[in-house]
C-alpha cells in the first residue's frame, strides 16, 4: 500500500501584539483622549471645513471618525452594531467602518461633536482599560492591510495600541490642517513615537541608527552597522503612516 503525502496548509504567522506594558499603554490612551478633546475645543468655525492630508477628509470628517471610534470602544453593543453594518457595506472593512462613522454623524453640529467626544472619550479609555486579558489575547477575526500585506492582529493590539495611535495621528493631521503647532510633550508624544520606532525596527529587521529630532524625538540604535537616518520625529511617523513618501527602510509601514 502506498501512502500519498497530503499537502499541508501554510502556517499562519502569530498575530501582532503590543510591545509596551499595558499600564503604560493605558496611561497613553487616557492622556491622548484628553489631548484630542482639548484640541477640538480650540477649533474655530471655519477650521472644521479645512482639508486634511487624508484625501477626501476635512477636519469635521476626521473628528467624526475619531468620535465614532471612541463610541465603538466605549460600548460593546455599539461596537457590534458598527462592525455588523460595516461588513454589510462590503469592501475593505476599515474603509467601510470609517465611512459608516462619518455618515452616521453628518447631521451633528460641530458643538455636538465636541460635546459627545468630551463625554465619550474618557468612557472609551475606561472600557479599553477594563478589557479582559483572555479577550485581548484573541486573534482579530478580520486580517488587516498594512502597506500591501494582510496581517493578523490580536484584539489587544487594536485596543491597547492602534486606537491610541489613530487618535494621536489624527490630532497631528488636524493641527496641520489648521496650521497650528500640536501640543507635544516628551513624556507622552515621545513615548508614542518611541513605540512606533521599535515596532518599525522589528518589522524591517535590519540594523540602523535612527536620530529623531523635536520634542517627541530621541535616538535609537538597532543592531550594528546599517544606515543612519536623521529626521524630525513627527515627519518620521507621518512617513511610516503613508502620509509622506518613504524610501528604503522608511518605506516599511507601521499601522496607525
Amino acid at each position: 500500500m502506498t501512502t500519498v503525502a497530503q499537502p499541508t496548509a501554510p502556517r499562519r504567522a502569530p498575530p501582532r501584539t503590543s510591545t509596551l506594558d499595558r499600564p503604560a499603554l493605558m496611561r497613553l490612551a487616557a492622556a491622548e483622549i484628553l489631548n484630542f478633546a482639548a484640541m477640538l475645543v480650540t477649533l474655530k468655525p471655519d477650521d472644521w471645513t479645512k482639508a486634511t492630508e487624508c484625501p477626501g477628509w476635512d477636519v469635521r470628517t476626521m473628528a467624526s471618525h475619531v468620535l465614532g471610534m471612541a463610541e465603538m470602544a466605549a460600548s460593546i453593543r455599539d461596537s457590534s452594531r458598527q462592525q455588523r453594518l460595516a461588513k454589510k457595506r462590503g469592501g475593505v472593512f476599515i474603509d467601510s467602518l470609517t465611512a459608516l462613522q462619518i455618515d452616521e454623524r453628518k447631521d451633528m453640529t460641530t458643538a455636538q461633536i465636541v460635546d459627545r467626544f468630551t463625554k465619550t472619550g474618557p468612557r472609551a479609555a475606561r472600557a479599553r482599560r477594563r478589557a479582559p486579558s483572555f479577550i485581548r489575547r484573541r486573534r482579530m477575526p478580520i486580517p488587516q492591510l498594512v502597506g500591501d500585506t494582510m496581517e493578523d492582529w490580536t484584539i489587544g493590539y487594536l485596543v491597547d495600541t492602534i486606537l491610541t495611535r489613530d487618535t494621536w495621528m489624527h490630532r497631528i493631521d488636524i493641527s496641520r490642517a489648521i496650521a497650528t503647532t500640536p501640543a507635544l510633550t516628551h513624556d507622552h508624544d515621545g513615548a508614542l513615537v518611541a513605540d512606533v520606532a521599535h515596532e518599525w525596527a522589528d518589522r524591517h529587521g535590519k540594523p540602523c541608527q535612527l536620530n529623531l529630532t523635536g520634542i517627541a524625538g530621541a535616538s535609537f540604535t538597532f543592531g550594528t552597522g546599517g544606515p543612519t537616518l536623521d529626521l524630525d520625529a513627527i515627519e518620521f511617523v507621518r512617513t511610516l503612516s503613508g502620509r509622506e513618501p518613504g524610501t528604503e527602510l522608511l518605506a516599511v509601514p507601521v499601522p496607525f
